[in-house]
């Protein structure tokens, strides 16, 4: 039987330039849909699980067009709430060689951003669920954000459902100081822990060794100890450290490190060339959801999630549309490439 998993966040349109275009040479942009935790939930819709993602979208044809894009690929919208006045846009400026992507966000006063936490009925969403995951970009859209993620957390523990969490720090949502304040009391009701070389210094000042990750250099002892840390700091279940070398806008080392409080379970490590680097990190969330809510073991799990994230580097647009045997065949193992006929 498919397990049911929630997320809840923002859902944003997201406009790109064409053909590795920059943002002034434009005169067209390719649209899309995309937000961490939609991204997870297309993810696991994929691997044929009952993904819900909860947001506010604005009673329009823009929110409704969003809604119809997380339907499109199985995402249950059965939460989503209506109203507000606008859907947040980001836009997306894919880089090339040793020119890197730049993002532009355009979404204050989004629906969601506005949105009360009365808004999200939390007994009833999360009613027979198995999962439940947040990202750290929601609770920085505002107070009330947060404390729909707070009611949320807190809700699950009281009916056994796992948490999990993606610090995802973004320094132009909100400061360390607060993100620090605010994911600290969050994190008090999370299992799952994920994160990279950035978000746990940001956040709760904890340094990775000798990582320098301008020069794509990464020390895994000190990456081990980050995840100790995060570990016994929330008295967490597991904890996933993505590390990524970047070695160009295009040429990256992609490998991950999990710890489950006694042993660490290092992935394989990966030689990517990026078509799309957005949402390499929440299809890696996904993948480590859905093997962990379908009992994989430790070392499996983070192979699958790693292998799912090298694919979906491949992939244009937010979501990471593969099936479940196509990551399956690359974490046993066939990185060939070769054409499937």
């Amino acid at each position: 039987m498919p397990n049911k998993i929630v997320t809840f966040g923002e859902i944003m349109l997201r406009l790109t330039p064409p053909n590795y275009l920059r943002f002034v040479q434009a005169d067209s942009f390719d649209v899309t849909y995309g937000g961490g935790e939609a991204n997870v939930a297309v993810s696991l819709a994929n691997y044929g699980e009952d993904a819900y993602f909860v947001t506010k979208v604005p009673d329009n044809p823009i929110g409704q067009s969003a809604i119809n894009h997380l339907r499109r690929y199985g995402v249950h919208t059965d939460y989503v709430v209506k109203g507000g006045e606008r859907l947040g846009i980001y836009f997306n400026e894919i880089g090339a060689s040793q020119r890197p992507s730049l993002v532009v966000y355009d979404r204050s006063h989004s629906a969601i951003a506005e949105s009360s936490p009365s808004d999200f009925d939390w007994e009833k969403i999360l009613s027979g669920a198995k999962w439940f995951h947040f990202t750290g970009i929601t609770p920085a859209l505002g107070d009330n954000t947060a404390q729909a993620c707070l009611d949320a957390v807190k809700t699950a523990k009281n009916l056994g459902v796992t948490v999990s969490c993606d610090l995802n720090y973004r320094k132009k949502l909100w400061p360390t100081e607060k993100a620090g304040k605010v994911m600290t009391g969050l994190m008090e009701y999370v299992d799952v822990a994920i994160g990279n070389e950035e978000d746990a210094e940001k956040v709760f000042n904890i340094k990775a060794g000798t990582s320098d990750v301008t020069k794509g250099e990464l020390s895994e002892e000190g990456y081990k100890d980050v995840a100790r840390q995060l570990q016994e700091k929330f008295s967490l279940k597991g904890v996933a450290i993505t590390l990524r070398e970047s070695f160009s806008a295009f040429d990256n080392g992609w490998s991950a490190l999990y710890y489950d409080g006694k042993e660490y379970y290092k992935s394989r490590r990966y030689q990517i060339h990026i078509v799309d680097r957005v949402g390499g990190g929440d299809s890696f969330g996904g993948g480590l959801i859905y093997a962990l809510c379908n009992g994989y073991a430790p070392q499996d799990a983070v192979e699958f999630a790693v292998a799912a994230s090298c694919l979906k580097h491949s992939i244009v647009g937010d979501f990471n549309h593969v099936t479940l045997k196509e990551v399956q065949t690359l974490a046993k193992g066939d990185a060939s490439g070769r054409v499937q006929r």
